[in-house]
């Protein structure tokens, strides 16, 4: 049986020599990279995030740069990550930072959970990473690390196993004597669940705690962690209008929160004849051409989409104010839009040339 003194020092020396070392946001106390980092990480891959963070960098090199951005730039730069409560909390975040703590961020777990986007767990990785903490971080890799070598039972979301995993993760961590072992700690618990302790098929032979590990022993790794009590997952559908004036399609402004909130998308209505009249309201002829149905699945619900095309008549009613414009076709990626309505107008743009 592994002892909980134990587990850090496995951990820390499995993680110095197989852990991962060359990420584009490690080998830094940086604290802006490792923000920005943590944030796109949350529910997305490595390899996804990666192109995103360096496009970021880029554009916005400091927090302060991403503070004075307009929302509308990052919200297009965020495009196709996925879950943009993110990005729009990233901007808040930014600008919180930026005007409270004049730019540099707070070094506590406390402080930095109470910004815009930073949980207890991503609060305790940021200040980990940044300025070596003794913090405990429990994402879903690590709780599904827990669940497996300890042999936890219940899905990881309900509150009464959480908090017997937080009361574990507390209890597993090093000493605070070296700021390098706490680091290497908190990686090597990210590593371990990314890169052997997966979700699909674990590579338990090559896990340093394959022998003492509960799910491995009693060969339980399908069972633990366990899953998400299923629930039946609805349907809705939405009618959206591609209306074009000549090389432009009329995008309106979604709203702050909800869905793909902040980014610019297509008129939408709840059925066909609704649709017409939104068409009529910007000088759309009464002929709608139907187009090839979308489905998109968020987490809580699958969305069917209906697209019409249609023409404007000389773009007789302009669009009059800023939460709808007339956008250039040819410079539709600059505009931060839903992934489906991205691929809809791709394919009206490549049907064009």
């Amino acid at each position: 049986m592994l002892a909980l003194a134990d587990f850090s020092t496995h951990l820390i020396a499995w993680q110095r020599v197989h852990g991962r070392h060359d990420l584009p946001w490690q080998n830094t106390r940086d604290p802006y990279w490792i923000w920005l980092s943590e944030i796109m990480l949350q529910q997305t891959q490595v390899s996804t995030v990666i192109p995103y963070y360096a496009r970021f960098l880029a554009r916005f090199p400091d927090v302060n740069a991403l503070a004075a951005a307009p929302l509308d730039d990052v919200m297009a730069l965020w495009a196709g990550l996925g879950y943009y409560s993110r990005a729009r909390n990233l901007h808040r975040c930014a600008q919180a930072v930026s005007a409270e703590y004049g730019g540099h961020f707070p070094q506590t777990v406390d402080e930095l959970a109470e910004l815009p986007g930073i949980g207890r767990s991503t609060a305790a990785a940021i200040a980990s990473f940044a300025f070596g903490a003794r913090a405990t971080i429990l994402d879903g890799n690590v709780k599904r690390v827990l669940a497996r070598v300890f042999g936890i039972e219940g899905f990881p979301g309900e509150k009464r196993v959480e908090n017997t995993m937080w009361t574990l993760a507390e209890s597993l961590l090093p000493d605070a004597a070296h700021k390098d072992d706490v680091t290497a700690y908190t990686q090597g618990l990210m590593d371990l669940g990314a890169t052997l302790c997966v979700r699909g098929k674990p590579d338990c032979a090559r896990c340093p705690f394959a022998v003492d590990c509960v799910a491995n022993v009693t060969g339980r790794q399908r069972e633990l962690p366990a899953a998400r009590p299923k629930k039946t997952v609805p349907t809705r559908k939405t009618w959206m209008l591609v209306l074009k004036s000549g090389d432009t399609v009329l995008l309106e402004k979604r709203p702050p929160t909800g869905i793909w909130g902040g980014l610019w998308s297509l008129p939408e209505a709840a059925d066909e004849a609704a649709l017409v009249a939104v068409a009529h309201s910007f000088g759309g002829a009464d002929a709608l051409q139907r187009l090839s149905p979308l489905t998109h699945t968020f987490t809580h619900f699958k969305l069917d989409i209906e697209p019409r095309l249609g023409e404007s008549r000389g773009r007789l009613i302009q669009a009059a104010d800023a939460e709808t414009v007339w956008a250039p076709l040819a410079d539709i990626d600059s505009f931060g839009l839903p992934a489906p309505v991205r691929k809809l107008l791709n394919a009206l743009q490549g049907s064009l040339i």
